[in-house]
């Protein structure tokens, strides 16, 4: 089962490949045609981190050089708060001893802080070198290996240092999903529910329908394969009209305003990525209804979808109201000295809206 979901932007179009084994066909991608994405003969810098690397780093590595690349690789710790520019300069530690050149590319294997990082060295490197986008976690196959969004994190904030810098290709191999922890799973499935909400009414109905959605296993290839397409595809849909964020593509951020402040105040232990949206979207879409975007059923059955994929729906009983409203106020959507806020309009459709006052914000937070 393959299926190539195109990347339309105006000065690097690119595209997203689903594919069975796809890891195993990497390199080919890369070299095929008569202008190849990345020429065979220049040299690759693989970027990992130690757990993902012993499961498919040689399989990947083994693709790239049977297709005439010569790979060299860079270990990263594995998770959230090694999100920072300590990393980065590991990456840039080992592109100079590498001699990487401007011809060359970072290619990035893991979930997405591995993406993130790669995506925000290769930006930087030399002015800016190709990546390529290998996502082994669902969170980043459905959102952040796709749209160009790099970055690192600051210790006041989630990804407040980055740089925006599109892929010359995302590689999806469903397969590598076999292997992925249950957690981590079920917060890809945050995002993927965020697109139903906001995007993809018929994704949504898809996953209500459903029998179960909170583990692999339970699947199957042809609901798998509707999950990734359906949600590439809606990343593909809003980045190709919008690619730096100057309107549409802010509804992405569904559920990451309140997420990320979370995220942070957790100091990126004990909720991931995908709960702390999970959690978010709970809050945005009780303001919502407040406000009379959507419904009090709508509100409900995105409740529902939230619970079935089992990730968390209150915020963690340690953090204070106050103290998530203080962070809000120095995040990125930050506009005028106001909040932005992406609320749903019903199921399928989002807007964003900076007119949500603090009592709002508490309120939902209570709630």
């Amino acid at each position: 089962m393959q299926s190539v979901i195109p990347v339309p932007l105006p000065h690097q179009p690119y595209e997203v490949v689903v594919a069975s084994a796809g890891l195993d066909h990497l390199g080919a991608w890369l070299a095929k045609g008569e202008t190849p994405l990345v020429k065979p003969g220049q040299k690759l810098l693989l970027v990992s981190n130690p757990a993902i690397f012993k499961r498919y780093g040689d399989r990947a590595r083994a693709s790239l050089t049977q297709a005439g690349y010569t790979v060299e690789t860079c270990l990263l710790p594995a998770g959230e708060r090694y999100k920072t520019l300590s990393s980065i300069q590991k990456i840039y530690d080992a592109a100079l001893g590498f001699h990487l050149e401007r011809k060359s590319a970072l290619v990035a294997l893991g979930g997405g802080v591995v993406g993130d990082m790669t995506g925000f060295a290769a930006a930087t490197w030399l002015r800016g070198v190709s990546v390529v986008q290998v996502p082994t976690s669902l969170l980043a196959m459905v959102d952040a290996s796709i749209g160009g969004k790099t970055g690192v994190n600051h210790p006041q904030g989630k990804n407040l240092i980055g740089a925006f810098h599109q892929p010359r290709l995302v590689m999806i191999d469903p397969t590598v999903l076999k292997t992925l922890p249950t957690r981590e799973f079920r917060a890809g499935m945050a995002e993927v529910i965020k697109y139903g909400v906001i995007w993809d009414r018929d994704l949504f109905e898809t996953l209500e329908a459903a029998p179960r959605i909170d583990q692999y296993r339970y699947l199957g290839d042809e609901l798998l394969n509707t999950i990734l397409t359906r949600s590439c595809q809606a990343k593909a849909d809003v980045v190709s009209q919008d690619e730096k964020e100057a309107g549409l593509r802010a509804i992405l951020n569904y559920g990451h305003t309140i997420g990320h402040a979370v995220e942070s105040l957790m100091r990126y232990r004990g909720v991931n990525h995908g709960e702390a949206v999970a959690i978010g979207m709970v809050a945005a879409g009780k303001i919502a209804t407040s406000l009379n975007y959507w419904t009090k059923p709508e509100e409900t059955r995105q409740l529902k979808l939230i619970e079935k994929a089992r990730l968390p729906t209150a915020i963690p009983p340690q953090l204070a109201a106050d103290d998530i409203l203080t962070l809000l106020q120095g995040d990125k959507k930050v506009e005028d000295g106001q909040v932005r806020f992406v609320m749903p309009k019903g199921l399928g459709a989002a807007v964003v809206t900076g007119d949500i006052t603090r009592a709002q914000i508490l309120a939902a937070l209570a709630a």
